[in-house]
């Protein structure tokens, strides 16, 4: 089988031939390229040569499927004593975010820090609900059946689909700490401000992805035990998914969430919300969450993608400890059903990649389908 052709069977619950081995490669890559410290033999090689050299598939993370664009609003950007503004004009008045920038950071390609979010007040809500009513999902599928290719059988593309509106609302518009507090202290401008970006969304951009060549959408992501406890996942996550879910099914799709944060108290909302598959799965010692307790809540019945949690690559974990850690994991996921083998979040720019180069070998030695145990 090929990268492609496992990923594809694990999310349709079928047996791989052996388990796919994909990690997130690009902050390292970027970091290395950057400060001149990439290793000599892989000095002249593109991101896609190395995963290849250190035998590795490609999460492909990069493709689209739409473009989204403003209809009867005047969007301006401008840059002003290190910040840069971007506001939006409408009928219904303006609302502005500031992002904080530094020459550091651009000539790293990296963003800088929001300052001030788009909705600070209740005016603010009926100005951004006529920005949702004037966005326009303009189709694109040409540009994702091009990266498809480019992909091949290395991977298969995961393409960003959207979030759910509480989480988008928290983090994008009001700003975590900010957003609580307005839900407190403006909760019907708030409710009515999240039911319309749940209408914009189903009404005109899930038919958008429904009837893309896409097969894997990421939807939904840093949801996590604290920012959205069991409470506010009951009342505004599960039953927008609840929604979605069934629809892309329809429509042969499958959805991931992004889940690189601590899930040790929701992990049964995320199954009851429906997705396919948790990706970048985090678990101990990062968080307070071990993957006996995923499998134990879960079973097979969602997929992880995940199992190394990003800071055992850093070089002050001892070697032996990494490697012991490596053999127990395999041993709990045995016999590998419903599994990909991935870093959660990302290998960082300090990790010893040569760790990436011992799981591609443990792999070759362990990994082939049915995975058998040793240890437990």
């Amino acid at each position: 089988m090929t990268d492609r052709e496992r990923i594809l069977a694990i999310l349709d619950h079928r047996a791989p031939d052996r388990l796919p081995w994909i990690p997130r490669l690009k902050l390292w890559y970027q970091a290395r390229r950057i400060t001149g410290t990439m290793p000599q033999k892989w000095r002249d090689l593109s991101l896609r040569e190395i995963e290849r050299a250190l035998g590795v598939g490609t999460p492909a993370r990069e493709g689209t499927y739409c473009e989204v664009e403003l209809d009867g609003v005047e969007c301006v950007e401008r840059s002003e004593d290190g910040r840069s503004i971007t506001e939006y004009h409408t009928s219904r008045g303006t609302v502005r975010a500031v992002m904080r920038t530094s020459e550091t950071l651009e000539r790293q390609g990296l963003p800088g820090r929001l300052e001030e979010y788009l909705l600070k007040q209740p005016r603010d809500y009926r100005v951004w609900e006529y920005v949702l009513e004037h966005t326009v999902w303009k189709p694109r599928y040409d540009a994702y059946r091009t990266y498809d290719e480019e992909i091949g059988d290395e991977g298969l593309p995961m393409v960003r689909g959207g979030d759910v509106p509480l989480h988008e609302f928290a983090q994008a518009l009001a700003g975590y700490e900010n957003a609580f507090f307005q839900l407190a202290d403006y909760p019907e401008e708030v409710e009515h401000l999240l039911e319309v970006m749940h209408v914009v969304q189903r009404e005109r951009h899930w038919p958008v992805m429904a009837d893309s060549p896409v097969r894997l959408f990421l939807h939904g992501l840093h949801l996590s035990s604290q920012f959205t406890p069991p409470h506010l996942f009951e009342r505004y996550i599960t039953p927008y998914y609840r929604e979605l879910m069934p629809y892309m099914h329809e429509h042969g799709k499958y959805v991931a969430m992004h889940a690189d944060a601590d899930t040790s108290q929701i992990l049964g909302h995320i199954e009851e919300a429906g997705w396919d598959m948790v990706e970048c799965f985090t678990t101990a010692p990062m968080v307070p969450l071990t993957m006996e307790q995923a499998r134990d809540e879960w079973g097979t019945r969602i997929v992880i993608w995940g199992g190394i949690p990003s800071n055992l690559l850093a070089p002050s974990v001892p070697e032996e400890e990494f490697r012991a850690y490596m053999q127990r994991l395999l041993d709990i996921i045995a016999p590998g059903d419903a599994f990909i083998l991935g870093v959660a979040d990302n290998v960082m720019p300090d990790s010893v990649i040569d760790r990436i180069a011992w799981v591609s070998e443990l792999v070759e030695e362990r990994g082939n389908y049915p995975v058998t145990r040793k240890t437990l």
